[in-house]
């Protein structure tokens, strides 16, 4: 065999070495890349296209506003009055072991709460300090309409005396802290309960009922309106 004939041979051979790996490189990329389509066939879908964004939820494919549902709600300001409204008269029901039903004055109640824990001092009558007779006058003028005079003593003889069980909202309850005549005034809320300014906790609600107070009760007044 001459040498030409041996030199076609040996590349003849290299090419069809080189054909055959070739084809079982190709045949494995293929089956690599067919069993990575697979797997990811199996990856999870949404049922029925529902998505979740922030602050609502849409139950369809397409995002209109019609399907859109807020899940946070802001109120406006007249709503926001009612919810305070609403939330001024769960507290005092509770100071004053009443229902909420019956805490219709939300206006007294948020001068009460505007007025509470105002420490008190004789002759005050400012955010200050304040005494019984200035928190009465205060109250009686800026919720019921109704002016008093300036001191407690005042405030008894300008007012029509009725019966404890008659007592109603805005009546005054006037006592003797001090000796046997009137130096102590409130005003009559509900349930025996009245608001003040007590020497020793500034403006609160106290109860007819407590001794320290019955005690020392005189008599109830209303002022004609």
């Amino acid at each position: 065999m001459s040498l030409r004939v041996l030199i076609i041979s040996f590349f003849c051979m290299a090419f069809l070495a080189s054909c055959k790996s070739l084809k079982k490189v190709t045949s494995q990329d293929g089956s690599v890349s067919h069993a990575k389509t697979k797997r990811t066939s199996k990856n999870p879908t949404f049922i029925n296209g529902i998505e979740v964004t922030p602050g609502s939820t849409v139950t369809s494919k397409h995002k209109t506003t019609a399907t859109k549902q807020a899940l946070y709600y802001e109120g406006t300001s007249a709503e926001s009055n009612i919810e305070k409204a609403e939330w001024i008269q769960l507290k005092y029901s509770i100071i004053m072991d009443a229902s909420v039903e019956r805490l219709t004055n939300v206006p007294l109640l948020k001068k009460i709460e505007e007025w509470w824990g105002t420490k008190y001092c004789l002759g005050g009558n400012t955010k200050g300090c304040i005494d019984c007779s200035g928190f009465a006058q205060i109250l009686m003028r800026e919720v019921f309409n109704v002016e008093l005079p300036r001191t407690a003593v005042e405030q008894y003889h300008a007012s029509d005396k009725i019966n404890t069980e008659d007592l109603r909202e805005g009546d005054l309850v006037f006592f003797h802290t001090s000796g046997r005549t009137v130096s102590h005034v409130g005003v009559y809320l509900i349930n025996n309960k009245f608001a003040n300014a007590s020497t020793s906790g500034g403006v609160l609600i106290s109860d007819l009922n407590d001794p320290y107070w019955k005690s020392r009760y005189i008599s109830a007044g209303r002022v004609l309106k």
